[in-house]
């Protein structure tokens, strides 16, 4: 997962790098840069968690901002009016739910593993 989130930050500045430069781009670039590289780096982050609960929270970021990626790589795909990147930006969101749904999945195990301790 370490690898394949950094490969999910790498690939989304990729795709804002072949972006148009314009008001309605702009924004979603930012913000999907911005979110992106957060899910990797929070990803890295809970990989030396100091413990289960730690670890928990440092997931439940990378949950929140691999949502956010989706959500403006929704919007991109939507206003994209280049159809050569309309595939890229498809594969980006189906990379970007296949995390999502891992990372609930880690969570719900770590909780789970957490109450069966106590």
């Amino acid at each position: 997962m370490k690898s394949r989130t950094k490969k999910f930050t790498i690939d989304c500045a990729i795709l804002c790098s072949k972006l148009p430069h314009s008001r309605e781009f702009n924004a979603c670039v930012n913000q999907l840069i911005r979110s992106s590289s957060s899910v990797g780096a929070n990803y890295r982050a809970s990989q030396r968690a100091k413990s289960t609960a730690d670890f928990i929270n440092k997931l439940k970021i990378v949950e929140e901002e691999a949502d956010e990626s989706n959500f403006f790589l929704e919007i991109i795909l939507e206003i994209n009016k280049n159809q050569e990147l309309k595939t890229e930006i498809e594969s980006l969101l189906k990379e970007g739910n296949e995390i999502l749904a891992i990372i609930v999945a880690s969570i719900k195990t770590s909780r789970n593993n957490q109450n069966t301790k106590k």
